[in-house]
């Protein structure tokens, strides 16, 4: 999968992630609106039922206030008995002898008559004892009518009771009218954008994962074809040379010229090595991978796995300029491990920092105690690593870019095995690089 392919998977998902979002914005907006104008409706519905049943109520009251007030001749002197403090509560003016029982009838049949159907409880007042006495809380249903909730609550609903003072009120009640008109709102705890920012955060993380698979997959195809093409290269040479030299083998008599018979068979096995040595590098990797190879932990002295490195680079890959430099402090400098592993993760470091130097090399290799274990330094002038292929070098089969340029060979597995190695002695290694300046590899690894 190319970068092109990569960009149109990316704008086709946040064209229609953003397609998603105007539809349910658009929608939910629009749900939002109706449910607000069914709100306003219900609103003014409730505060004209109020208005309508605060009517009725005074209306009824008014016609009670005209049976008890039988000294009136003319209704108008009535004008004003009835107050309404508040839409649930009333307060009526009387200047007649008023029996409980009597006022709980009136009220019954004029709320009866006017279509009242509330819960309600009246309470008479004396202004002159400064007294009060409350009834029942009267409950209305279909079978019964009026009835008292309880015989047993605080009120009183007696025949028996009389009141025989003037200058006195009466007041009803009603417990289930609000005093307020009900404003109904949204219930914002349940809003629908909540659960849209919801959605949009799972559709958002999956895209990210989804994208996040693609590029690892892109970058891993990448490095396998550049694996491929290493391995190609790497393995096309030694080839080339043992066929070219056996052909020479085959065409020409040697009996008489044992000095140049001799070199041509030198050079076949000395390519044929090699081709054994890359082979066997990728299937110690493959057994890494597998966790099939078994360490073989010893005590190794790693001052002298070190110098014989150093020595065999001096002698083999130096002689053309250059210097490792050795600092080794570490004593004692003793661990358990595995020699052969070992030894190569050295020669490894050491191979990087001279094959990626620019023109001579200069190598420095360091060691020092610490309280669990040894740190190496390996360190050089190379060329460096830009900070993007830090964090991928120790990947399989990467190699950080050099362009077109295929002067450094490689497999992009040594530094891979260096850290399978170095996890599986129980150590670390971390890396710092500079372009253009050098690179240092510092490694831990635990005392015996």
């Amino acid at each position: 999968m190319n970068r092109s392919t990569i960009n149109a998977v990316v704008i086709i998902g946040v064209l229609s992630i953003l397609s998603i979002l105007v539809i349910q914005i658009f929608w939910i907006n629009q749900t939002i609106d109706t449910q607000e104008k069914a709100i306003q409706i219900q609103d003014r519905q409730d505060s004209l039922n109020l208005k309508q049943f605060e009517e009725q109520v005074r209306v009824a009251l008014r016609n009670v206030v005209e049976e008890i007030s039988t000294l009136h001749a003319d209704s108008s002197d009535l004008y004003g008995a009835v107050k309404q403090q508040r839409s649930n509560y009333f307060l009526v003016d009387v200047n007649e002898d008023l029996h409980p029982y009597y006022l709980e009838q009136l009220l019954k049949r004029n709320f009866y008559d006017h279509g009242i159907s509330s819960n309600f409880q009246y309470g008479i007042y004396d202004c002159y004892n400064d007294s009060i006495v409350y009834g029942n809380i009267i409950r209305y249903s279909r079978d019964s009518l009026y009835n008292p909730i309880s015989d047993t609550l605080t009120g009183i609903t007696s025949p028996g009771l009389a009141w025989k003072k003037d200058g006195h009120y009466f007041t009803v009640f009603f417990p289930d009218i609000s005093a307020q008109p009900h404003e109904a709102s949204l219930n914002t705890q349940e809003s629908p954008w909540v659960y849209l920012m919801i959605i949009v955060g799972l559709i958002l993380a999956f895209f990210a994962f989804t994208v996040s698979i693609i590029i690892r997959q892109k970058r891993l195809s990448e490095v396998k074809t550049d694996f491929i093409n290493n391995m190609t290269h790497e393995l096309k040479t030694p080839i080339s040379t043992i066929g070219l030299s056996s052909e020479m083998l085959l065409r020409e008599d040697f009996s008489n010229d044992a000095e140049r018979l001799k070199r041509y068979a030198g050079l076949i096995y000395k390519e044929n090595k090699r081709l054994e040595h890359q082979v066997e590098r990728v299937l110690n990797i493959a057994k890494l991978n597998k966790n099939e190879l078994s360490l073989k932990k010893t005590t190794l002295h790693l001052h002298e796995l070190i110098e014989e490195a150093a020595d065999s680079f001096r002698f083999n890959q130096l002689q053309s300029g250059g210097e490792i430099r050795l600092d080794l402090r570490a004593d004692p400098d003793d661990i358990s491990g595995d020699q052969v592993h070992i030894t190569n993760v050295i020669f490894n470091l050491i191979d990087n920092a001279v094959k990626y130097s620019k023109e001579k090399p200069e190598v420095s290799v360091s060691s020092i105690n610490d309280k669990r274990g040894i740190l190496l330094t390996f360190s050089d002038k190379g060329i460096g690593i830009r900070k993007e292929d830090i964090k991928l070098i120790f990947d399989k089969f990467y190699r950080v870019s050099t362009g077109n340029v295929h002067d450094v060979k490689g497999f992009g597995l040594g530094l891979y095995y260096v850290k399978l190695v170095v996890d599986a002695h129980g150590g670390t290694i971390h890396v710092k690089s500079q372009p253009g300046e050098g690179t240092t590899f510092t490694l831990w690894l635990p005392r015996k």
